[in-house]
């Protein structure tokens, strides 16, 4: 990004009102076009849209608002090019723009902010970007749900040790497991999707913060920028950012269930579980130990979570006690917005490379899901299956748990207790899970193919 030095107060469009040129360290610590340039589409597209429906009005002359189109959609090639020069005294991308379009076609650029404030602009040009990055995260994950529904499908007779309290619990498979990542992430779809719904309203047309006298017709505007309704109060449309925090809020979630995720994947790859392997692509090595295989990028995943929880407690920081309408306490609202947009995306991209890599060590899997006496439970329902009560059968189970710890041999081993081998074996305990949401290995790949289903479907 180009960028001049210092300009003349002249250029700015509120310069009229001071006397005195803006201090050197203020423009510096007021301008937001550093960060906010991002947002040039979106502005450039806003601004058609205005031109479009105020000639529609008759509030321009359709000659202007045509000169006013092309070019600003000259401007926008020129940025998309690296033609553009930014300059941080016109303070934001707004205010660049406009500037660059007075220079290309007069005083006729000039008419575009008749009926609108920087103020319904800016919050009219989150809401679109916005809404863009979240349908382009939406469909990240829905290519990340249907991978782990496939890998679901293949590891359905994978059998693993299921553990609670990081303790071996129960056996199950690891297809089941991926299915509970499944569930995490489509719960955070739905919250992106119902997000997605809620910031969908125009504010365009509330200018500074009470509407126009100008004859304008907002949800013209609102239909050529393709949202599905205006905002219905013109002080909130502009104050309004709660659609930034909702949406950091779903990516808090989200980030969550994929630092939990990628806390297993450190702990499966590690020789301590050795589960699983990452492929020598998706990892990286040790400057000074030379036999060092680092899972670096589910450690990054879990790691860059707590920028984005940052992020969320900065914007609900940010809004905390703000009186009606906009302050440019809102100016901040915008860097934790995007990088948490960046650092979201990434880290799904990432998990998307990751789940058809990894390599389950079946045998050492299956081999485990057998120790620690697993299958306790599964005699303790047997007993409780032949009429004892369960409490019962639970202490009679757990005595001869103790018992066999003592031997240091398995429960079927123990003389004194007569069981059911079939009972006691991981694979059989599995397969007897056939309800919905258990683990008998029919049961998860009806459950894959329905989770296939679900996400074409929501």
């Amino acid at each position: 990004m180009r960028y001049n030095a210092r300009v003349s107060d002249s250029r700015k469009p509120w310069g009229g009102r001071f006397a005195a040129p803006t201090a050197v360290p203020v423009e510096q610590f007021t301008a937001s076009v550093g960060f906010d340039a991002r947002l040039y589409r979106q502005d450039i597209a806003c601004s058609i849209a205005h031109a479009r429906m105020l000639a529609e009005q008759g509030v321009l002359k359709v000659e202007d608002s045509q000169r006013i189109v092309a070019g600003l959609e000259e401007i926008r090639t020129d940025i998309e090019q690296g033609r553009m020069v930014w300059d941080v005294a016109l303070e934001d991308v707004h205010m660049n723009i406009e500037a660059a379009l007075r220079e290309r076609i007069g005083d006729t650029g000039a008419r575009l902010h008749t009926a609108r404030s920087r103020n319904d602009q800016v919050a009219t040009d989150l809401r679109l970007y916005l809404k863009e990055e979240i349908a382009g995260l939406l469909g990240q994950l829905e290519q990340l749900l249907e991978l782990l529904a496939v890998r679901a499908r293949e590891e359905a007779d994978t059998l693993m040790p299921g553990m609670t309290h990081l303790q071996y619990a129960q056996p199950v498979t690891l297809g089941h497991h991926l299915l509970a990542w499944f569930e995490m992430l489509l719960r955070d779809r739905g919250r992106l999707v119902d997000c997605h719904g809620r910031m969908d309203e125009c504010p365009l047309g509330a200018a500074a913060l009470a509407g126009t006298g100008f004859a304008i017709d907002r949800e013209r505007s609102a239909e050529l920028l393709g949202f599905a309704r205006v905002a219905q109060n013109s002080m909130d449309a502009v104050s309004d950012r709660d659609f930034c925090i909702e949406f950091c809020s779903a990516s808090a979630m989200l980030m969550m269930h994929l630092s939990r995720m990628a806390e297993e994947l450190v702990l499966w790859s590690s020789p301590a579980f050795a589960f699983i392997s990452l492929p020598d692509e998706l990892c990286t090595g040790s400057s000074i130990m030379p036999q060092k295989k680092n899972p670096d990028v589910p450690e990054l995943v879990r790691g860059k979570s707590g920028r984005v929880y940052g992020h969320l407690v900065s914007l609900l920081t940010l809004m905390k006690a703000q009186p009606l309408t906009y302050n440019r306490d809102n100016q901040e609202d915008k860097e934790p917005v995007f990088d948490t947009v960046d650092t979201v995306r990434a880290c799904v991209q990432m998990f998307a490379l990751l789940i058809p890599a990894f390599t389950a060590h079946r045998e050492r899997l299956r081999e485990l899901a057998g120790s620690e006496y697993m299958t306790a439970t599964d005699l303790a329902d047997q007993l409780a299956a032949q009429g004892m009560p369960f409490r019962d059968a639970h202490r009679v189970v757990a005595q001869a748990v103790a018992r066999a710890m003592a031997a240091g041999c398995p429960l079927d081993q123990l003389e004194s207790l007569e069981v059911d081998a079939a009972v006691l074996a991981p694979a059989d305990s599995v397969r007897a899970r056939t309800h919905t949401g258990g683990t008998a290995p029919d049961a998860v790949r009806h459950a894959a193919a329905q989770a296939l289903e679900r996400i074409r479907d929501a």
